[in-house]
């Protein structure tokens, strides 16, 4: 993914403690995040996009990329990095005319079908997903787990994004199985402390031989 591995974000508003995304996301980037993929469909168009360009900056001043969840508009209209894509948004083609060759383009895979479709895609990484069962996102398919994982490993040329029920307890097993980046939502956004949070994920791969 374009030089990016360690922790990505995946924003949630509902789940900030009543806190602002800015302030999380502030948290988060000097914890030494690598990756904040804005996601938040419950809001309306004009919102996003100004939460969207609320971001921005923060993160441009630490060379971190942002990375709009499903609305290639929002991530034109904001100057946005890229984009994260499922199955059945934009095809992955028409996003990177649209986005120009320098764009991240992130595709989620949930069946094996998907991981050997993408293979020949111009896309940045693959968003594995659901490692895991997880309350955050509930129109997944059967979760992958550590073999489904490496399986995809062993398989694919392209960056892979763990996604699904991580936290610091299954990180570790997470990255050994070959993940090259791992993507949580409530584990930073509804952390009591979202810096401490992303310390303690960053040491996952930091503990990495």
């Amino acid at each position: 993914m374009q030089g990016v591995q360690g922790v990505y974000l995946v924003t949630d508003q509902d789940l900030c403690l009543g806190r602002s995304l800015t302030s999380v996301v502030a948290d988060a980037v000097r914890a030494g995040i690598a990756c904040v993929q804005l996601r938040e469909k419950t809001l309306p168009t004009r919102f996003f996009l100004n939460q969207a360009l609320a971001l921005k900056p923060i993160l441009a001043a630490a060379g971190i990329p942002l990375l709009i969840n499903d609305r290639v508009d929002i991530a034109l209209a904001a100057g946005a990095d890229g984009v994260h894509l499922g199955q059945s948004d934009m095809p992955c083609e028409a996003a990177r005319r649209l986005l120009g060759p320098d764009a991240v383009i992130g595709l989620s895979v949930e069946t094996w079908e998907n991981v050997t479709e993408a293979q020949d895609l111009d896309v940045d990484y693959l968003g594995v997903s659901p490692i895991f069962v997880t309350p955050t996102k509930t129109d997944t398919k059967t979760p992958w787990g550590l073999d489904g994982l490496a399986r995809i490993r062993a398989y694919s040329r392209h960056p892979l994004v763990a996604i699904g029920g991580l936290s610091t307890a299954n990180a570790p097993d997470i990255i050994k199985a070959g993940a090259d980046a791992i993507a949580v939502v409530s584990a930073i956004c509804s952390a009591k402390d979202p810096y401490a949070a992303v310390r303690e994920l960053v040491r996952c791969f930091d503990a990495q031989p």
